[in-house]
């Protein structure tokens, strides 16, 4: 397969291999949010952002496994290193009790838990972190966020998180959504959480917007924390949560004058401010994590997906200083997924893939804005996290379903958005390519 010249193909979709793999599947799998029937054949030629499924159908990702390949498939930049290291097994240590090398020096070594973690503290040393505790995912990285928070909080009992937050299906995690209510129905929840509204109006002022967040001068968030006239006591909230970019609530991005306030609120209070970086994080939007875009600095960091494993980063004095407090989970251990880390963080810096994130979401966002098609009431992004807005959640869900027809992999998020997760090599002519085919399949709706 020619990445500079391939195009996607589509016979018959699903196929009847397809739909054998799926109902196989469903003989043992749990019900769950399963898209359509795309099953990848991995032993199919596949590059970049194009794949091959089992009926033989030439297919266009522009989902990245929802962030989690940022470098799409077979990159080189990634299989080769791992060819040329020869793993072993056991893959899988307990790497919360025990260490692991290839026998080399700290710094010359296949790069291990130890190495990830090391690049970690560097990619976050501009908020003077230095310190991660790696686990297997991102609920897992946000459990961890939440346990740290309230050990450093001195009792502290309250948490804040936002209208549209998606932190995860675990418990802890599950606390702290406030998307779609199927998420938590009938789940209990831990105590003290409050929520007020995630502000994306851009023409959004300190004085009035659209959302809510801010009303008559003031934030909803100040008018709560006040330590006169609020009903929330600020030195009893020990975190505050948020997504810098939100992902399932439906790609929202945060206006200004919101992100001003926070950043205002958490310092003159003192709050933990705990930046939810499992989908806008690692390049994806441009920079290195979705909050280097803003004013908001966080003082802990979770990140996941297209780190291969989970990771809650902080400054040491923000972790527990006793030992058992966390542990017990085999992320440090996952020696395959901690190298596939090192070797996407090391690609991402080193050959340039935040700038060209950053020169194509502008592209793709020219396209599709000077395209204008019919039905679609926004276009936005930062980098490439990118959003196409419906008018109806019917056509966005009908759009999807064209849109694999053609030839392209999209995902729906929010009530009537689409999100488009290119590999962060994407080329233009990749882009422009799947420009075209999105179009096709909104226009076969219209």
């Amino acid at each position: 397969m020619d990445r500079d010249t391939v195009t996607p193909e589509v016979t018959e979709f699903p196929g009847e291999r397809a739909q054998e793999w799926v109902d196989y599947h469903h003989r043992s799998a749990a019900p769950s949010t399963y898209v359509y029937e795309f099953v990848w054949d991995r032993t199919a030629p596949a590059t970049g952002p194009f794949c091959t499924d089992v009926d033989g159908n030439v297919l266009m990702d522009f989902t990245s496994h929802v962030a989690a390949a940022p470098l799409g498939y077979n990159n080189p930049l990634i299989t080769e290193p791992l060819e040329e290291f020869g793993v072993v097994d056991p893959t899988k240590i307990a790497g919360q009790d025990f260490y692991v090398s290839d026998g080399k020096p700290p710094g010359e070594a296949t790069p291990g838990p130890a190495d990830l973690m090391d690049r970690l503290t560097d990619i976050t040393s501009h908020y003077d972190m230095d310190t991660v505790f790696l686990s297997n995912s991102g609920a897992e990285a946000v459990e961890n966020a939440i346990k740290i928070s309230y050990d450093d909080a001195d009792g502290a009992k309250y948490a804040i998180t936002f209208e549209g937050a998606f932190h995860g299906r675990t418990l802890g995690a599950l606390s702290l959504n406030r998307s779609k209510s199927v998420y938590r129905r009938d789940f209990p929840e831990m105590s003290g959480v409050h929520d007020v509204p995630y502000c994306d109006d851009r023409t959004c002022s300190a004085d009035t917007c659209s959302c809510g967040f801010f009303a008559d001068g003031e934030s909803k968030l100040r008018e709560k924390l006040d330590p006169k006239a609020g009903h929330i006591d600020p030195d009893e909230v020990a975190y505050l949560i948020m997504e810098p970019i939100q992902g399932e609530g439906g790609y929202r991005f945060p206006s200004e004058a919101f992100t001003d306030e926070i950043a205002d609120l958490v310092e003159e209070h003192d709050i933990t401010l705990i930046a939810d970086e499992i989908q806008s994080g690692l390049g994806r939007t441009g920079e290195m994590w979705g909050a280097d875009n803003y004013a908001i600095e966080p003082d802990v960091i979770t990140s996941a997906k297209g780190l291969r494993v989970g990771a809650t980063v902080s400054r040491s004095d923000v972790f527990p200083e006793e030992t058992g407090r966390i542990s017990s989970t085999w992320g440090a251990g996952d020696v395959v997924g901690a190298l596939q880390g090192s070797l996407t963080i090391d690609a991402i810096r080193e050959e340039g893939l935040m700038e060209n994130a950053s020169e194509r979401g502008r592209q793709f966002l020219e396209v599709m804005r000077d395209a204008d098609p019919e039905g679609v009431v926004d276009v936005r992004g930062k980098g490439l996290m990118l959003a196409v807005e419906f008018d109806t959640t019917d056509r966005r869900d009908e759009v999807v379903d064209r849109a694999v027809q053609h030839g392209l992999l999209t995902l729906a998020c929010g009530r009537k958005v689409i999100r488009i997760l290119p590999p962060l090599d994407v080329t233009e002519r990749e882009i422009e390519l799947g420009c075209e085919l999105l179009t096709a399949a909104i226009e076969d709706v219209a």
